[in-house]
């Protein structure tokens, strides 16, 4: 038995000097030669002159269908490898490639009446997986039934049937009635950052993927580009662990993660920028993947933030993240440098407080509630920030484009999908008289919220005995200016510290600035549709400490020191 790792913990090194990402040499190579040679014979008849793959593949297309074939072990009948997760550049090919090694995987697949399924998620996508895989069959008068091949096309059923073992590659549009029931022993999953914006892919997917528990032969591939939005759902989970697995932070030797993707260090300096560095994330350029048209459109696109987003995502693999906006917060670019893991969770943040402010924002029915708390460190005096969201119901019903994502928050406690109409203004109230109950509470200024909207949150506090001295209406838009140029100086300083909740990294990356003379202001109506709500807590509660407020015990411990005369 071989004894391999999946981890390429160098591949920032590999990537840019153009080598594999590929860390092991197949574990078969027998099979992998096999596997070769019928792969680099099928025709790629859209390219000029229809050359076969073996004439117009780059390197690491070859290295990539090496190591799944080749980790079949023909003596065992077992797949040792069981799930290839492939992220890489649109125009890279992606589509045609994966035609050719599911083709590949049906001719030389040996179970009887199996079934090999190319999942896409949508009909436009399934189209561009069957018509290259129809074509190279058709191509190939050996392989086409209307020549005298084994392998028969069927256009209406989106098929390819091999005639001597009766088994079908189909390829299939996601919805739960095409994956219901399917029981592939090989399956191909195309843009897998589309499903993530679904939420029931999760189940669809399993679904999809169920035949494999008795077909030990049985192998999964993930095929995508980017997300033009930050991932979600499956494609995040995905994503995430693949990560680790190619990082080494989890040992997975069943799970071969290759991802085409900026170094941090490259991302920092917006090398994706340079023509010269279009090479890392599109390995076929000079094939299927111009240069000079990649920076035409680049040039296109660069005042349009919306489209500049969607073009680095897809024809760069940047993930859309913190900063990547034209008009992004300032403190977007700090952000994730300022996440402190040791803030674990709210009683963690309040044992390192002397004193703490809250802030609040939201709360429709069609809204989240933002709920964040900013306070001073006993040892240091840096700012701590924790927040935490609320929404309805309602929300993921209305707003099913970011239900997958919120979802992924509820998943991760940063998100609470409320049972009542007002569990969100009594779960931030009861964090607040948390607050107080630690004498960390201010007297004064304590609680800062949107003045709109708030009066069954100022009655729900108040039922707490947190009075009107204490929540104070905070300004929002030039008013706020204070606080938003404040806490991007401090994030920048190393003086902000936050709990790098993904929510609010969400919200950050959501917010756009508004220049009004010198004022740069951070409101719901520029941010548009994206959730901003619990930036917009966390900058009001940024206002309040920005008056450097004292807690009522420490006030009252001061009061105490003076009348016994000082210390001593």
């Amino acid at each position: 038995m071989p004894t391999w790792s999946t981890a390429c913990v160098d591949w920032e090194t590999r990537i840019v000097a153009r080598q594999s990402l590929i860390p092991f040499e197949p574990l078969f190579p027998d099979e992998a030669a096999a596997a070769l040679e019928v792969f680099k014979a099928l025709r790629i008849v859209d390219a000029p002159g229809s050359p076969t793959f073996g004439e117009a593949c780059e390197q690491w297309v070859f290295d990539f269908v090496a190591a799944i074939f080749g980790a079949y072990d023909a003596a065992t009948g077992k797949q040792l490898i069981r799930e290839f997760f492939l992220l890489i550049s649109k125009k890279n090919s992606k589509s045609t490639i994966a035609a050719g090694i599911m083709l590949t995987a049906l001719i030389r697949n040996w179970r009887l009446e199996e079934e090999l399924l190319i999942l896409a998620p949508t009909i436009e996508v399934a189209k561009n997986s069957y018509g290259p895989a129809a074509a190279m069959v058709r191509a190939d008068p050996e392989l086409d039934a209307a020549q005298n091949g084994f392998l028969h096309v069927q256009d209406h059923l989106k098929s390819i049937k091999h005639l001597k073992t009766k088994a079908v590659l189909k390829v299939v549009a996601a919805d739960t009635d095409t994956v219901s029931g399917k029981k592939a022993g090989k399956v191909l999953i195309d843009e897998l950052w589309v499903f993530g914006k679904r939420t029931n892919a999760d189940a669809m997917l399993r679904e999809a993927t169920g035949g494999l528990v008795s077909r030990p032969e049985g192998f999964v591939i993930d095929l995508s580009t980017q997300s033009e939005e930050p991932p979600a759902g499956v494609f995040k989970a995905k994503l995430d662990y693949c990560r680790d697995v190619r990082d080494g932070k989890i040992a997975d030797p069943k799970t071969l993660a290759v991802i085409y993707e900026f170094p941090n260090a490259m991302l920092d300096a917006e090398a994706y920028l340079e023509p010269s560095k279009f090479y890392v994330t599109n390995p076929n350029i000079g094939r299927s993947v111009s240069a000079e048209w990649v920076e035409d459109e680049l040039r296109k696109v660069r005042n349009d933030d919306a489209a500049r987003l969607t073009f680095l995502s897809k024809h760069l693999n940047v993930e859309i993240g913190l900063s990547l906006r034209n008009n992004a917060w300032a403190g977007a670019r700090y952000w994730q440098s300022a996440a402190d893991d040791t803030i674990t969770d709210f009683q963690a943040f309040l044992d390192r407080c002397e004193v703490v402010v809250a802030g609040g924002d939201g709360g429709g029915l069609d809204d989240l509630f933002g709920g964040a708390f900013a306070g001073r460190e006993k040892s240091t005096r840096d700012w701590l920030l924790w927040a935490h969201g609320w929404c309805q119901p309602d929300v993921l019903e209305r707003r099913k484009d970011i239900a997958p994502r919120l979802k992924d928050f509820e998943a991760a406690g940063e998100l609470t999908i409320c049972e009542r109409p007002t569990q969100d203004l009594e779960e931030f109230a009861d964090l607040v008289e948390m607050v107080r109950d630690a004498g960390l509470l201010p007297d004064e200024n304590a609680v800062g919220l949107d003045p709109m909207g708030v009066a069954a949150l100022v009655d729900e506090l108040a039922s707490r005995g947190i009075g009107d001295k204490q929540v104070v209406g905070v300004g929002q838009g030039f008013r706020l200016n204070g606080a938003v140029l404040g806490a991007e100086r401090k994030l920048k300083d190393g003086t902000l510290w936050h709990a790098g909740q993904d929510i609010m990294a969400w919200c950050v990356g959501n917010a756009r600035v508004e220049m009004r003379g010198n004022a740069a202001m951070i409101t719901k109506q520029s941010a548009g549709r994206a959730k901003i709500d619990l930036l917009m807590a966390a900058l009001n509660a940024v206002f309040l400490m920005s008056r450097n407020p004292e807690a009522s015990l420490g006030r009252a411990l001061g009061q105490a020191i003076v009348e016994r005369g000082g210390f001593a």
